[in-house]
C-alpha cells in the first residue's frame, strides 16, 4: 500500500500541482511573516544593544510613587547631582544628557524622519564614542549643530550648509558644523538626530541647568551592578532612579519584541486565512482524486486490503504533498521576507543593518503546517473513501450523498449559522472592547454555517441566474446545470474566494463608515476655522499660541493644554483653554447645565461625570501638579468624543501651577475663515516652521483618511493571497471537473457542439461559481461591516453605516474576472479533447 501511495502521487503529477502550490503559498506567507518580523527585531535589538554600549548605569528622575501614581513636580537633575554622581566609588565618568523633539528641515523646506522619530540632543564631546565624528567638529552656540549621517545623506546636507530646524515651536537656522555616525535606533528608522553643545540644547529643550539623563561610566574592574549599588547609597532615593545599562538594552529589546509582535500577529492572521482557504482545495482536490479512483480502491479492498489502510494511503500521499509544499513554501517565504524588507525601504522606511534571519523554529513551523494541514484536509476523503462497500464502488452506487447525510450536513449548517448570528448580535450590544471577543467568536461560527450551508443555497443562487445564462444557448444551459450537479464540490470552490471577499468587503464597509464618522465629528464638533499643532503631536510651545493670538487677522484662538492632576486620590487630565474663546471655537452639545468656563467653573465630559457621579453644580477638588488644591464648580456636562474631551479648565486657573506649560494645540478662527491666505498668513507668523502643521477641517479629515487607505491598502494587498488561493481552486476544480466529464464533453462535441461552444460552457460554469462566492462573501462582509460599526458606536456617537456600493460593485467584478481567468485553460483542454477517445474513457 506504501509502494501504491508513492506510485499514485507519481503518476498524478499534475492533478496535485494546484494542491502543491495552494499549500505552498500559504506556507509561504506564514514563514515570510516570521523571517520578516524575525529580521527586523534582531536587527533593532542588536542595533538597541549597541546604543547602550557606553552607558554602564543610567540615573533618571523619580516620578511615580510605589503606587504607579504621579504625585507633584517632577525633580530636576541638576549639575550638583551630576558631580556627586562622577565621584561615587566605581564611577570612571558621569555625563549629563538632554533630549527632545527637534525636527529637521531638507532644502525644500519639508520635514525630515516623519515627525515621529525626529529627535535633538546634547554632544557629550570630542571623545564621545556613542557619536563619533565622520566630518567636521564639535558644535558650539545656537548657530551651530551636528546631524546625523544618514539625514546629511538623504537631505544632501555636508558640514558648512544652512539648515532649518524647529525645536519645540521656534525656527533656527544653524550652520552644520559637523556629522556623526550612530547605532540610535530611531535613526536606523528612518528619523534624524541633532546634536547641539549642552548649554544650547538645556535652554533649547528647557532645561537651563539641567538633564533628562545622567549616564556614568563604570571604572575598570567595577561591574555594571557594583555602580548601581554605589550609586543607590550615594545619590537621594526619593529623587532619582537607577538603571543598569543591559538592564535598558533588555528593556528596549523587550518593547521592540512587544511592538512587533502585532505585526506579527496581522501578518499571521492573513498568512492562516490563505491556509484556510487553502484547505477548502487541498479537501476538495483529494475527494475528487479518491473519487476518480473509486473503483482502484474498491479492487484493492476486494483483494484484501483492509479500510485502514486504504486511509493510510490516501494519508501517506498527503504526507508526501505536504512535504514537497512545505519545503518549496519556506524557500519562497525565505524570499517574502528578504522581499519585505526591500520593500520597506523602497517606501522610505530605514531599519538598521543585519543578516536574514531564519530560525529553527521557523524551519519547523513551516513544515509542521504544510504537512499538518494537508493531511488533515486529505483525511475526510481518505476515510470515507475506505467506508464505501467494494461492490458499490465498483458499479458506482456511492455517487450521490445519502438524504441522511444532506439533512445531517444542513441542520448543523443552520444551528451553526443561527448560533453565530446570536452571538454577533448579542456583541453589537455589548460597551467597546467587551464586544470584541464574542463578535469574533460569532464571526467564525457564522462563516463555518455558511460554508456548511453552502451546498444548499448553491441551487437557488445559481438558479437565479438561469435568465441570463439562457442567452448563451445551449452551452449557458450546461453550465447551470454542470454547476449545480456537485453541489458540495461547487461550494468548496466558492467557499474559498467568499472568505476573502467576506473580509475586504466587512474592512471597506468599516472604513468607509469611520471615516465618514469622524468628517461629521470634525464638522460638529469644531468651529474653530484651523487647529494648529506639531507634526509629530508632540507639544507645542507657549509661544506659539501667543504669536497667533497677536496676528491681527485672527479673531478668537484658543490653546489646548494638558496638565495633570489628582482627582478623589486619582490621575487625571485637566485641558485649559481659553475660556472667554472656547464657546466660539467649539459647538459641543450640553446635556445638562451651561458651557461656561472661567474662574473656578469648568465643564465635563460624558464619561468623566458618569465615572465621578457629578452633574451641573457638583463640587470636587483638584491637586494641582504643583501640589496646591482648589475646589472647582461643574458649570455643565458635555457630548465628548475622541478630538475634544476630558475636562475644561480656563488657562489662567490652571497655568500658574504648571512648571512647564505646553500645549497639544491651538484653535484659531480668523478674519477670513477658512482660505488659501489665510492658512499662508497663519504659517508665516509661525515662521514657515516644517514641525508645525496647520490645519483646516478638511485636512484633519484627509490625514485620517490616509491612514485608513493605507489600512485599507495593507489589507487588500495581504488578502491578495486568499484571492490567488481561490484562483488556483476553482481551476482545480474545473480541471478536475473536465476531467471527470470527458466522456460527456466527447459525446457533446460528437452531436455537434463546436470548440468554441464548449469553451464557452466550462467558462460561463466557472463564471457562475465565482460570481455565487462573489455574493455570499459581499453579503456576509456587509452584516460583520454593519455589526462592528454597532459596535464602535457605542464609542463614537456620530458613526453611522455608509455601504460602499462602488467599491462592493469592483469586488463582485474582480469576483467575476477570478472566474473567467480561472477557466481559461480549464475551457482549452476541454475544447482540445479527441471526441473519440474521450468517448472511450471510462
Amino acid at each position: 500500500m506504501f509502494r501504491t501511495a508513492l506510485r499514485n502521487v507519481l503518476a498524478h503529477k499534475a492533478r496535485l500541482l494546484m494542491t502543491v502550490l495552494a499549500v505552498m503559498l500559504g506556507v509561504a506567507f506564514v514563514s515570510g511573516t516570521l523571517v520578516f518580523t524575525n529580521t527586523i527585531s534582531d536587527a533593532y535589538q542588536n542595533s538597541s544593544a549597541k546604543g547602550f554600549d557606553q552607558v554602564d548605569v543610567a540615573v533618571t528622575a523619580k516620578y511615580q510613587d510605589s503606587k504607579g501614581n504621579r504625585v507633584g513636580k517632577t525633580p530636576e537633575l541638576t549639575q550638583a547631582l551630576l558631580d556627586k554622581a562622577a565621584k561615587v566609588p566605581g564611577a570612571a565618568s558621569a555625563t549629563g544628557v538632554v533630549t527632545g523633539f527637534t525636527a529637521i528641515a531638507d532644502k525644500d523646506g519639508k520635514l525630515l524622519g516623519g515627525g515621529w522619530q525626529s529627535e535633538g540632543g546634547n554632544y557629550w564631546g570630542t571623545k564621545d564614542a556613542r557619536y563619533p565624528l565622520v566630518s567636521g567638529h564639535a558644535p558650539s552656540g545656537r548657530d551651530e549643530v551636528l546631524i546625523d549621517s544618514r539625514t546629511a545623506e538623504r537631505a544632501g546636507y555636508k558640514v558648512g550648509d544652512t539648515v532649518r530646524i524647529s525645536v519645540d515651536g521656534p525656527v533656527l537656522t544653524p550652520r552644520v558644523s559637523g556629522v556623526f555616525t550612530t547605532d540610535d535606533g530611531n535613526v536606523a528608522a528612518g528619523g534624524s538626530l541633532a546634536l547641539f553643545d549642552t548649554p544650547t540644547a538645556q535652554a533649547l529643550f528647557g532645561k537651563k541647568g539641567a538633564y533628562d539623563e545622567i549616564d556614568v561610566k563604570a571604572a575598570t574592574g567595577t561591574s555594571q551592578t557594583a555602580l548601581q549599588a554605589s550609586l543607590d547609597k550615594t545619590l537621594p532615593s526619593k529623587l532619582v532612579e537607577t538603571s543598569t545599562g543591559k538592564q535598558l538594552a533588555d528593556d528596549q529589546a523587550q518593547q521592540i519584541s512587544s511592538s512587533m509582535s502585532g505585526l506579527k500577529q496581522g501578518l499571521l492572521v492573513f498568512a492562516g486565512i490563505s491556509l484556510f482557504v487553502g484547505t477548502f482545495i487541498i479537501a476538495n482536490t483529494f475527494t475528487m482524486l479518491v473519487a476518480q479512483r473509486t473503483r482502484e480502491l474498491a479492487l484493492m479492498r476486494a483483494v484484501g486490503a483492509s479500510r485502514r489502510q486504504v486511509t493510510r494511503s490516501v494519508l501517506i500521499e498527503a504526507f508526501v504533498v505536504g512535504t514537497v509544499a512545505g519545503v518549496t513554501g519556506l524557500v519562497a517565504g525565505i524570499g517574502i521576507g528578504a522581499g519585505l524588507r526591500s520593500l520597506l525601504g523602497s517606501f522610505g522606511a530605514s531599519m538598521p543593518d543585519g543578516p536574514l534571519v531564519v530560525t529553527p523554529g521557523t524551519v519547523v513551523t513551516a513544515l509542521a503546517v504544510g504537512v499538518v494541514i494537508t493531511v488533515l484536509a486529505a483525511w475526510l476523503p481518505g476515510r470515507r473513501a475506505a467506508k464505501i462497500p467494494p461492490v458499490a464502488a465498483m458499479s458506482s452506487v456511492h455517487a450521490k450523498a445519502t438524504t441522511k447525510s444532506l439533512v445531517l450536513r444542513n441542520t448543523l449548517g443552520a444551528l451553526f449559522s443561527a448560533a453565530g448570528v446570536a452571538v454577533v448580535l448579542a456583541a453589537t450590544s455589548m460597551n467597546g472592547s467587551d464586544g470584541q471577543a464574542p463578535m469574533g467568536i460569532g464571526a467564525v461560527l457564522l462563516i463555518i454555517g455558511v460554508f456548511i450551508l453552502t451546498p444548499l443555497l448553491s441551487r437557488p443562487l445559481i438558479a437565479a441566474a438561469a435568465p441570463v445564462l439562457r442567452v448563451f444557448g445551449v452551452s449557458g444551459k450546461l453550465a447551470r446545470q454542470n454547476s449545480v450537479r456537485n453541489p458540495r464540490r461547487t461550494a468548496a470552490t466558492a467557499s474559498a474566494l467568499m472568505i476573502g471577499l467576506t473580509l475586504i468587503t466587512g474592512m471597506t464597509v468599516m472604513a468607509g463608515s469611520l471615516q465618514t464618522s469622524i468628517d461629521k465629528m470634525a464638522s460638529s464638533a469644531i468651529r474653530a476655522d484651523y487647529v494648529v499643532s506639531m507634526a509629530n503631536r508632540s507639544p507645542l510651545s507657549p509661544g506659539v499660541a501667543k504669536k497667533i493670538a497677536a496676528d491681527p487677522d485672527v479673531t478668537v484662538s484658543s490653546p489646548l493644554r494638558n496638565a495633570e492632576s489628582r482627582i478623589d486620590g486619582r490621575t487625571e487630565f485637566l485641558t485649559g483653554v481659553n475660556g472667554s474663546a472656547i464657546g466660539e471655537l467649539t459647538d459641543l452639545k450640553v446635556d445638562n447645565g451651561t458651557f461656561k468656563v472661567g474662574g473656578s467653573q469648568v465643564v465635563v465630559d460624558q464619561d468623566r461625570a458618569k465615572d465621578y457621579g457629578w452633574t451641573a453644580g457638583s463640587r470636587f477638588t483638584v491637586h494641582y501638579e504643583d501640589g496646591k488644591a482648589q475646589q472647582l464648580t461643574v458649570a455643565g456636562v458635555y457630548e465628548g468624543n475622541d478630538m475634544l474631551n476630558g475636562i475644561m479648565i480656563d488657562n489662567k486657573v490652571l497655568t500658574p501651577h504648571l512648571s512647564d506649560a505646553s500645549d497639544m494645540q491651538v484653535m484659531v478662527k480668523t478674519a477670513d475663515g477658512v482660505s488659501a491666505s489665510a492658512k499662508d498668513g497663519l504659517e508665516k507668523v509661525l515662521g514657515t516652521n516644517p514641525a508645525i502643521k496647520v490645519q483646516d477641517k478638511q485636512d484633519i479629515s484627509d490625514d485620517i483618511a490616509q491612514m485608513f487607505t493605507l489600512m485599507l491598502n495593507m489589507v487588500y494587498g495581504l488578502l491578495g493571497m486568499a484571492v490567488i488561493v481561490a484562483v488556483l481552486g476553482v481551476i482545480n476544480t474545473l480541471a478536475m471537473s473536465v476531467f471527470e466529464r470527458s466522456q460527456e464533453i466527447g459525446m457533446l462535441r460528437a452531436i455537434g457542439l463546436d470548440r468554441t461552444a464548449v469553451k464557452r460552457m466550462v467558462r460561463l460554469e466557472s463564471l457562475v461559481i465565482s460570481l455565487f462566492g462573489g455574493v455570499l462573501g459581499i453579503g456576509l462582509g456587509v452584516f460583520f461591516g454593519w455589526a462592528a460599526g454597532e459596535l464602535l458606536g457605542t464609542k463614537m456617537p456620530t458613526y453611522e453605516l455608509v455601504l460602499p456600493w462602488g467599491r462592493m460593485t469592483v469586488f463582485l467584478l474582480l469576483a467575476a474576472v477570478v472566474g473567467i481567468l480561472a477557466a481559461l485553460w480549464p475551457a482549452r483542454r476541454a475544447a482540445r479533447l479527441n471526441m473519440l477517445t474521450a468517448i472511450k474513457a471510462e
